[in-house]
């Protein structure tokens, strides 16, 4: 089993601190504290109402610049918080890239609810898609890894499940090749969050209170986000995201089996690569069993 990617650049405190204090001084006596170090950003809370997100390897430096770019149009249109940048930060002679101060959201991230409590989320996910999903400018931001033909990843679910360290592969492999199967999607390229999983959505009062990570964007093929069908619920909030799904646009068949090829897309990449994040690694089994249950 692999471990999550390493950094190219350690983001330690100190570096925030003095990103901060050359860029943003008027923030510089806020206290900072470490929340997470994702596969591409390190997410520092500064103050109590403000999040600093600083690349942690050079592959995921543009996405930085697609979320300070796009974001904003974004949240103009959805019915849910997303973390429009507040401030920019810009390369240094010492740090290469650029990075991103925005809002703090007080709540749980969804991988930490059990899958029977978070059906609640159901509902307004589906609202944010609706928002969400539109034909999508030309100037899209591009993405080898998301919204692409599934045909496109095939080579990556071959190796992880040839790795021995994918659950029920047989099972797997069976109904990854009935998701090749399904037609392509044919029409306009749509925008895309492209990450939609658990620890990606904020659950605050039972509600859910924001989407977060939006590194993925892009454009491309719906059922990129629709895998949130197996990627976030159990059965019975699944069943209830379809129903608020096909309530606002028909979806075919064709596509709901796409998105199950991306849940697996996903689920396997999570148990392949988390052997230092247990969290994610029972995130990406779940995911597989909840596909295998349909």
């Amino acid at each position: 089993m692999a471990r999550s990617p390493d950094a190219d650049i350690t983001v330690s405190p100190e570096l925030v601190q003095r990103l901060i204090e050359e860029q943003h001084p008027e923030l510089a006596g806020l206290p900072i504290e470490l929340v997470a170090n994702g596969w591409d950003n390190t997410i520092y809370r500064l103050g109590a109402d403000l999040v600093v997100r600083v690349p942690r390897r050079e592959v995921a430096a543009s996405l930085i610049r697609n979320e300070q770019r796009w974001l904003p149009a974004i949240a103009e249109r959805v019915h849910v918080a997303v973390p429009r940048p507040l401030r920019l930060g810009t390369p240094t002679p010492w740090f290469p890239w650029h990075w991103t101060i925005s809002t703090w959201f007080n709540g749980t991230v969804a991988v930490s609810v059990p899958r029977a409590a978070r059906a609640n989320l159901a509902e307004p996910l589906a609202e944010f898609l609706t928002d969400l999903h539109l034909p999508a400018s030309a100037d899209a931001p591009h993405n080898p890894f998301r919204g692409v033909p599934l045909a496109h990843r095939d080579s990556d679910m071959s190796a992880r499940l040839a790795s021995g360290f994918v659950p029920h592969p047989t099972a797997v492999a069976d109904r990854w090749r009935q998701a090749l199967m399904a037609s392509r999607w044919d029409g306009k390229p749509m925008w895309l969050h492209g990450d939609l999983h658990p620890a990606n959505l904020l659950v605050a009062r039972g509600e859910l209170g924001a989407v977060l990570d939006f590194g993925d964007l892009t454009a491309g093929d719906p059922a990129t986000d629709l895998s949130a069908a197996w990627l976030v619920f159990d059965r019975t909030g699944r069943d209830r995201f379809q129903t608020a799904i096909s309530a606002q646009r028909t979806v075919s068949a064709e596509t709901w089996l796409r998105a199950q090829g991306w849940a697996l897309v996903l689920a396997t990449a999570l148990v392949v690569n988390s052997d230092d994040s247990p969290t994610f690694r029972r995130m990406g089994e779940e995911i597989i069993n909840e596909v295998l249950a349909d």
